[in-house]
């Protein structure tokens, strides 16, 4: 595709006319079986049986439980609440260390509790948890450890697990982003104590809104259960002490039915990376993000890493000239939970050197359904003519230079 891009004044921020007049989305739900999803939720009302454990939400959880490996499956509202229920469940206290670079839900569903939030850094390479700085945060306090596996990546899984064994603490993952992906061949959901995965509408497998938990521990499953419905064990014997957590027909209904294209989905999702990996191969001053092909994979994300010294122009100079132009990539994590409220009054000297530096310079790009391959292309191009004119537009976007057509050698 020949470049529309000849000058910075061609960018639509600066007056030029805009690549797509519809946004591009990252995350956009999406319903291509929107009449076969209608068609369920028409039964659920049919039978006048909408929550309470209804039998299609007990045919997801069979389903999903078959899918990830034969482990427990506990379908919940969201997933802050399956993190919240999991922490009660399994009665943590004290402090629980987590990844700086995740998203504030992590870190927030523990808080919540009550419970001291302890943000360790990542690997730069991987953006995932680093076990070495793991094992220097444990105290005497530390009662678990949160990895997060992210954009399909999972976790060094085998070295969280002897650093929590060495000091007898749980391990808990947060697959938000990993459902559909396997570790050692296995699906993501059976690893740690337990895992909790996010169903809400931006995701690779969604129920409109929802959650899960997934475990190995039938004794923990069972009581992930009663914890979800008040402690009901029966119709007037309540057991235990818990909340409304239930996930409804409705999203059940969703669920069934993206969960038969759950392929289709993985195919065109890896489509599109693929085309953006190649698309971008050999450009200076960036980084695609490297997604394992030894492993099941969703590829949802497409995850770049921006050079600002390199390319002469700043990270958030790039989103603002891709939002002009139709292209809502979004900055992920930024500027790290540790820098959010309430953590960053509560620890204003803490500094994570490689979640600060990926805060500044991830910039996530409209993938999977939201784009075709010709966005693809476009999107990709819109990104080389910005490498280009990096130092140009930089300035322009400062007040501080006129267009000009002599694009960055």
């Amino acid at each position: 595709m020949t470049s529309s891009k000849n000058g910075i004044g061609d960018f639509a921020l600066l007056g030029g006319k805009a690549a797509f007049h519809r946004p591009r989305h990252v995350g956009q739900p999406a319903f291509p079986h929107k009449e076969k999803i209608l068609a369920r939720i028409g039964e659920a009302m049919d039978r006048r049986w909408v929550t309470n454990n209804g039998p299609m939400i007990q045919e997801l959880e069979a389903r999903l439980a078959t899918y990830l490996g034969g482990i427990e499956v506990v379908t919940v509202s969201n997933g802050t609440v399956a993190l919240e229920l999991l922490a009660r469940a399994l009665d943590l206290r004290g402090e629980v260390i987590v990844p700086g670079y995740t998203f504030v839900a992590t870190a927030h569903a523990l808080r919540w509790l009550g419970l001291s939030v302890v943000f360790c850094d990542v690997d730069p390479a991987t953006h995932l948890l680093d076990p070495a700085r793991v094992e220097a945060l444990i105290t005497p306090r530390t009662s678990a450890v949160v990895g997060v596996h992210l954009w399909g990546e999972v976790c060094a899984t085998s070295a969280l697990a002897a650093v929590c064994a060495r000091h007898d603490l749980r391990l808990l993952f947060d697959a938000a982003h990993a459902f559909g992906c396997s570790h050692e061949g296995r699906m993501v959901g059976g690893l740690g104590d337990a895992e909790t995965f996010s169903f809400h509408g931006t995701k690779f497998f969604n129920t409109f809104e929802g959650g899960a938990v997934t475990t190995r521990n039938g004794a923990l499953a069972a009581r992930l259960r009663l914890m979800r419905n008040f402690g009901f064990e029966g119709f007037d014997r309540v057991s235990a002490l818990g909340i409304n957590a239930r996930l409804s027909e409705v999203a059940a209904a969703a669920g069934l039915v993206n969960l038969d294209h759950l392929e289709e989905t993985t195919v065109s999702n890896r489509r599109r990376y693929l085309l953006y990996r190649q698309a971008l191969s050999g450009a200076d001053g960036l980084r695609v993000y490297p997604i394992s092909e030894a492993e099941r994979r969703n590829h949802q994300y497409c995850v770049l890493e921006w050079n600002a010294p390199a390319t002469g122009i700043s990270r958030d100079a790039v989103m603002q000239v891709l939002h002009a132009e139709g292209v809502l990539a979004r900055r992920y994590f930024y500027p790290g939970v540790h820098r959010m409220g309430p953590y960053r009054t509560e620890q204003p000297d803490l500094r994570l050197p490689n979640t600060e530096a990926l805060g500044d310079s991830v910039l996530v790009l409209p993938g999977s359904h939201a784009v075709s391959d010709e966005d693809v292309e476009r999107i990709s191009e819109l990104l080389r003519a910005v490498l280009r004119f990096g130092p140009e537009l930089q300035g322009a976007l400062a007040g501080s230079a006129s267009p000009t057509t002599s694009p960055r050698s």
